[in-house]
C-alpha cells in the first residue's frame, strides 16, 4: 500500500530562504531512497507556508526514508524559526 505525507511549515519570514533550503535538503535524501516514488518542495503564492509532500511504495520505505535522512544530518526540528506549529498530514492510497 502507498503512504505519503505532507508537512505544512509556517516559518518566521527571516528564516524563509533558510527554511526552504532545509526542506529541499531533506527531499532531495528522500528522493534518493528506495520506494520513494516522489518528493518535492512547494511554496504557497501568498508566501506565508512551505509545504513538503513526499510519497513512498510502503510504510518501510517511508521508515528508511526518514532514517536516510536523519543519518544524512536533514535537521527536522521544530523551534523558533516557525512562527507556529506544523501540520502534519499522514496518508495512505485509498
Amino acid at each position: 500500500m502507498k503512504v505519503g505525507f505532507v508537512a505544512i511549515h509556517y516559518p518566521h519570514i527571516s528564516h524563509r530562504e533558510e527554511f526552504i533550503a532545509r526542506v529541499q535538503r531533506a527531499v532531495e535524501v528522500m528522493r534518493l531512497t528506495p520506494g520513494c516514488l516522489s518528493a518535492d518542495c512547494w511554496v504557497t503564492v501568498a508566501g506565508d507556508a512551505v509545504v513538503s509532500t513526499v510519497q513512498w511504495e510502503s510504510k518501510d520505505a517511508q521508515a528508511s526514508s526518514f532514517a536516510a535522512a536523519k543519518a544524512a544530518g536533514v535537521d527536522f526540528d521544530y523551534d523558533e524559526r516557525e512562527s507556529r506549529p506544523r501540520e502534519i498530514l499522514r496518508l495512505v492510497s485509498a
